[in-house]
């Protein structure tokens, strides 16, 4: 067994989290991660303040085990509104991502812990100053949104310079990958695309399949999917995305589905337009009408499984994922393969 200082810092067996995709980790798949002896996080960003709360009561009859969730802090009041849902839900571990936290001391005062998601080196040493009791480090491999630094460049250099654990993001799934990850100074390893291709995850068929017959060069990085740099899957649509222009259309409609779907009305919509445009990582307009067409296209992939027009957010892992296991399967397959590895590894050295 290997334990490190993430294991014992969150009370899990194993030094793997599930990143908070949002959609796509559901109760179901949280739970199955923290039953295995993982971290299980549910992303927030979808769900209003109750449905939160709602699925936070859902996963707890699910698993006994720490879990956490995953809240992009510039989404303003609704941001919130769900992290103070969390605290009075005592959820174990709050996961923010693009802003700045003020609910530290909140959550420290009945025992749990805050982990900031980075992909900047000045953004991980920030978080280690304001209290964090652990940062995730993302590298350019990553699905959806990272920067252009690789892991293996990123993750040293913020090990040089924090003293909280690390959990490294960006090209893991895999045994060998978790090896390297805590040679390189990580307490543990966050998955997304690796744990999305699993039985328990609720990506449609059709991506799935599609992301069994992709290769590591099968995804492209653009600002045009939603507004921030991100990696999704090689498709024919996300290639004409990436060429394209405004999606004006796309835009408004998305817009207004994203209204509906955090039961907002137009001035708290409006509202929470000013508050990301004027967050510390500068979300314009624009931005934000990319987010809401994103939005939409993403969840086209995820639940009806088009093809056409829906778009699926995968990180360059996806030429390692060539099966589609239980999650326990994976999570025993990992740590097996890291121990492995590290034994040979040591073995070298002698």
């Amino acid at each position: 067994m290997i334990k490190t200082r993430f294991t014992e810092l969150f009370g899990v067996k194993h030094p793997i989290m599930l990143a908070g995709m949002n959609w796509i980790t559901t109760p179901e798949l949280v739970a199955a991660v923290c039953n295995a002896g993982g971290l299980g996080i549910f992303a927030t960003a979808r769900c209003t303040p109750e449905e939160t709360r709602k699925m936070i009561q859902e996963i707890r009859k699910l698993t006994d085990r720490p879990f956490g969730i995953n809240q992009l802090l510039i989404l303003g009041q609704v941001a919130r509104d769900t992290i103070q849902v969390a605290v009075e839900e005592k959820v174990p571990v709050i996961n923010y991502t693009l802003g700045k936290p003020w609910f530290i001391d909140q959550v420290h005062s009945y025992g749990g812990k805050v982990i900031g998601t980075t992909a900047f080196v000045k953004h991980a040493i920030k978080a280690a100053e304001l209290g964090c009791d652990a940062i995730v480090v993302t590298g350019t491999e990553a699905a959806a949104h990272g920067e252009e630094a690789s892991t293996l460049v990123m993750l040293p250099i913020v090990a040089g310079k924090v003293k909280i654990p690390i959990i490294s993001a960006g090209g893991y799934g895999d045994g060998k990958g978790l090896a390297a990850a805590l040679a390189l100074g990580a307490s543990a390893i966050s998955m997304g695309t690796r744990f999305a291709m699993t039985k328990e995850s609720l990506v449609h068929d059709n991506f799935k399949q599609l992301c069994l017959k992709a290769s590591e060069n099968d995804t492209i990085v653009s600002t045009k999917f939603d507004g921030l740099r991100g990696r999704a899957l090689k498709t024919p649509v996300t290639e004409r995305i990436a060429r394209g222009g405004f999606p004006l259309v796309d835009a408004f409609r998305g817009a207004y589905e994203t209204k509906q779907l955090l039961n907002l009305s137009w001035p708290q919509f409006i509202g929470m337009s000013f508050t990301m445009m004027g967050a510390d990582s500068d979300h314009p307009f624009w931005v934000q009408a990319r987010q809401a067409a994103g939005y939409r296209r993403h969840t086209q992939a995820l639940y009806q499984g088009d093809m056409k027009e829906g778009i699926f957010f995968a990180g360059q892992i996806l030429g390692a994922c060539n099966d589609l296991p239980t999650v326990p399967e994976l999570i025993d397959r990992i740590m097996a393969e890291a121990e492995a590895t590290i034994k040979s590894t040591s073995a070298m050295l002698a």
